[in-house]
């Protein structure tokens, strides 16, 4: 179940959004300078960078994930925010001047779109690797692929870990609460109830 992507050679928008052109309007930005980003900007446009954005995994959708130029607009330590510069062929929760977040994986050639809600869950869980294209984030946010996978487990509870399809190859990744791996160790967490 590959993921396709498409991108044109270059950004869409040429120009700053107050009109000068980007590769002259070279003020200091601070992701310019993350050591997650740098090498990753386009470099006539240094605050432009191909982002891969999707409507979801393949449990929640059924369209593929495209790559496309997104140019940053802010940083914090661990995520970004960009604003989309090319009109998505064929997503239907992302648009062209779409303000979207975005993370770089500690596998996977390129940042990864993320949604505010898998944001705001994201130090709760371990993910690891993919088995296939090793990416080390989600394309949905946990809570709702438990609610997926899992409909009727009791209100409240929540497993050990659990496997998600990796929404850009296919693969698996083992995906593990922090919180229950703290208190049953590394170990017992990896024989959680899992389901694919």
């Amino acid at each position: 179940m590959a993921r396709t992507h498409s991108t044109p050679t270059k950004p869409a928008h040429e120009t700053a959004t107050d009109g000068t052109p980007a590769k002259i309007a070279a003020q200091d930005k601070p992701w310019r300078r993350h050591p997650m980003l740098v090498g990753k900007f386009h470099p006539e446009y240094p605050d432009d960078l191909q982002v891969v954005v999707h409507d979801g995994g393949p449990r929640l959708s059924s369209t593929t994930s495209e790559l496309v130029w997104v140019r940053a607009v802010s940083a914090t330590d661990d995520h970004f925010e960009g604003k989309v510069l090319n009109r998505p062929t064929q997503l239907r929760s992302v648009h062209q001047d779409d303000l979207i977040h975005f993370v770089v994986p500690a596998g996977g050639e390129h940042p990864l779109m993320v949604r505010d809600k898998a944001l705001a869950e994201r130090s709760k869980w371990k993910v690891t690797a993919c088995d296939r294209c090793g990416l080390t984030e989600l394309f949905d946010a946990p809570s709702d692929l438990l609610a997926k996978l899992f409909p009727n487990m009791p209100e409240g509870s929540v497993p050990v870990s659990f496997t998600a399809i990796c929404g850009m190859c296919g693969g698996v990744q083992v995906v593990t609460n922090r919180a229950a791996e703290d208190e049953a160790g590394p170990e017992k967490a990896a024989h959680g109830r899992t389901e694919r």
